[in-house]
């Protein structure tokens, strides 16, 4: 049948979005994937459409002074790069990346028909010194329409594209290899999968009902990391970072396997930092899952305690929204498999959100009715189902009794009732004082300093065993597999390197598959909203170059 322009194989944002780069320059493109079309847009449709976007207007707004030297110095200071020369092109992409999400992204983006929620949102606090880990200013910019509303432009170009004939789609095509021939890349080969008229994300059948071959002068690998492969994961975390436990939740579709970094490094491609990933310690059950150990990830407020499985704090800096993996590696050196929140039903009113275009319907759906009631008193609609339905939450108006049941869920006597008290009566105490040494106490009254954690994220400080803010409630948290931060090893213009740092010729890869640049632009750490603004930036990055 001919060889094809280029061929991008992955149909998530990173893939949607070089197809529309391609196409609008004019280059004909076939876009396939494992999945049907009912799951075009990958991952990214079940995001918060959270977007790292430095010195904007809306941070301007709120009276937040940021500018590109203060996030690339809090970029920096979260990767730490390593100095042995791995991590060259990964800076070099994160140099460019901030300079993205100071100029052109927003502005390219709101040309697209693309617009935020005007409050923006403080995540990865950070906590430690100046030159060390997290966000110095909010930067979390909630898109409005979440996930569904980035990708919106990017489906409607992809329509307009196949309506003018310059590109072709085929589903339920999975790649499982790539075609090199004297040493460059000439094509993909797979298989044809059965048809699978299923929703979105729902795990779907492998049964092959034939094969494929197809030629391209370039291929684009767009397919995403390996969160939904948790032998993989296990396989690949570090061991000076502990032991990922047997029990975890996904917070990504099934399909996403690293099926196609494989493919690449077996072509010839190099991966590199895989041990690198961006996992959360705060998953629960999603009690109406779509995919295989669906977890949802708890956003929370940096009020509650959190407590490791026997019952203890966390170390400072270590408190809710501060440094997701500096948590995740307190939890996983210890051997466990879960921690806890501590908290009351005031605080679970107010700082309590949940990650994911379905746990949010109110910015989803572009409801302001809806949405206005977030700034009313109670939970908001999705963390109410879970406080009710979930049985990892867990109330009680004492905390005794709150021990007994923690232990009870867990199967394990480890929570000591007067060891609970007196830890949440030590608390209480420095919050009563109005000023306090606890460093989490201190830095929840520092956040209310900030008029958005003040009116619709950080509750007003109290007792928690003050009974007009109870009951009190446990909730089990668990490991959630999400992103991974190694990848693919990538030039500026998104050329896989070979081992021998060449460009393998005919290929290059975007968005996690690439380590969202480079191989891997976070370095050890991510600032959050930098996932989807990575796949934005490599891909549209990357189609230029092919242009």
């Amino acid at each position: 049948m001919g060889t094809h322009d280029v061929v991008v194989v992955g149909a998530g944002l990173a893939g949607l979005v070089a197809t529309a780069e391609l196409t609008r320059a004019g280059r004909r493109v076939l876009l396939i994937d494992a999945e049907n079309a009912a799951s075009l847009g990958g991952q990214a449709f079940w995001s918060f459409g959270g977007l790292f976007l430095v010195d904007s207007p809306e941070q301007r707004r709120l009276g937040v002074h940021d500018s590109a030297e203060l996030a690339l110095s809090d970029w920096l200071g979260s990767a730490q790069f390593s100095t042995d020369g791995s991590d060259r092109w990964g800076r070099a992409w994160a140099e460019g990346f901030v300079n993205f999400a100071s100029g052109e992204m927003r502005a390219w983006l709101h040309g697209l028909g693309v617009r935020w929620f005007p409050l923006v949102q403080w995540a990865e606090r950070g906590g430690h010194l100046a030159g060390g880990h997290g966000n110095s200013v909010p930067r979390f910019h909630v898109t409005w329409g979440t996930g569904p509303g980035i990708l919106e432009p990017f489906v409607r170009a992809l329509l307009d594209a196949r309506r003018d004939g310059l590109v072709d789609v085929r589903f339920r095509h999975r790649v499982t290899g790539l075609v090199v021939t004297d040493g460059r890349v000439t094509g993909v080969r797979g298989d044809v999968l059965a048809p699978a008229p299923g929703e979105r994300a729902v795990p779907s059948s492998r049964d092959v009902v034939d094969t494929f071959e197809i030629a391209a002068h370039d291929v684009v690998v767009a397919t995403g990391g390996i969160g939904a492969n948790h032998d993989l994961v296990r396989a690949t975390w570090p061991a000076d970072a502990g032991r990922l436990p047997p029990r975890m939740l996904s917070g990504v579709p099934d399909h996403v396997d690293g099926s196609g970094i494989a493919a690449a490094r077996d072509a010839g491609g190099a991966v590199v930092h895989s041990d690198r990933m961006w996992h959360y310690p705060e998953g629960i059950t999603n009690h109406s899952p779509v995919w295989t150990d669906h977890g949802i990830r708890i956003l929370a407020g940096p009020s509650s305690l959190w407590l490791d499985a026997d019952g203890d704090r966390l170390p400072a800096p270590l408190f809710p929204g501060f440094d997701s993996l500096g948590s995740l590696q307190h939890v996983t050196r210890r051997g466990d498999d879960h921690s806890w929140f501590v908290l009351d039903k005031t605080i679970l009113g107010q700082e309590f959100a949940l990650s994911g275009s379905e746990q949010n319907p109110d910015l989803t759906g572009r409801d302001v009715g809806l949405l206005l009631q977030r700034v009313k008193p109670g939970a908001v609609g999705p963390v109410e189902a879970f406080a009710e339905l979930s049985p990892e939450f867990i109330w009680a108006d004492t905390p005794a009794e709150l021990a007994a049941r923690m232990n009870a869920l867990s199967g394990q006597d480890r929570i000591d009732a007067d060891r609970l008290e007196r830890t949440i009566v030590e608390r209480d105490r420095q919050v009563a004082s109005g000023l306090g040494k606890d460093p989490q106490v201190v830095a929840t009254a520092q956040a209310r300093t900030y008029v958005v954690d003040r009116l619709i994220r950080v509750a007003k400080p109290h007792r928690l065993l003050d009974p007009a803010h109870g009951p009190l409630l446990a909730v089990r948290l668990s490991v959630l597999t999400r992103k991974t931060l190694g990848g693919l090893h990538t030039d500026l213009e998104g050329r896989v390197l070979r081992p021998d740092g060449e460009a393998l010729p005919g290929l290059w890869a975007v968005g996690e598959a690439a380590g969202f640049g480079g191989g891997g632009v976070h370095g050890h750490r991510a600032l959050e909203g930098t996932f989807l603004g990575g796949c934005l930036f490599t891909a549209r990055t990357t189609a230029r170059a092919l242009t």
